[in-house]
């Protein structure tokens, strides 16, 4: 599954996983190595995330129910929190870079492509 950011036409991930049950969204990317360019974690639903014993740091996106983005964070370094974002419904993790490299911003509008 492609994650599509429709307002900029960019692809965000060719390879999204999603962590949409409770054990799912613990684990996240806790204990990865890595995290790949054009990989995505998409944790739905959750309003906040943490980088507590990651190894690497990662770019987060906050959307709301119509997959509207309304907050970016670039390169959450590991052992950090976002802040909560009430009005968030999922958020998408991606390798640290992506968001410059598809210019996604506040107010873009993301959609899955298969």
């Amino acid at each position: 599954m492609r994650l599509i950011n429709r307002t900029k036409n960019t692809v965000l991930s060719n390879d999204v996983i999603l962590a949409d049950t409770f054990l799912k969204r613990v684990k996240g990317l806790l204990g990865k190595n890595t995290f790949s360019s054009g990989q995505a974690l998409i944790l739905e639903p959750c309003i906040s995330v943490h980088t507590l014993f990651m190894r690497f740091p990662i770019d987060v996106i906050f959307a709301d129910k119509a997959f509207r983005v309304i907050d970016i964070i670039h390169k959450l370094s590991p052992n950090k929190f976002s802040p909560v974002y009430w009005n968030s419904s999922k958020v998408i993790e991606l390798p640290s870079g992506t968001i410059s490299l598809t210019c996604t911003q506040k107010g873009d509008n993301l959609s899955f492509s298969s």
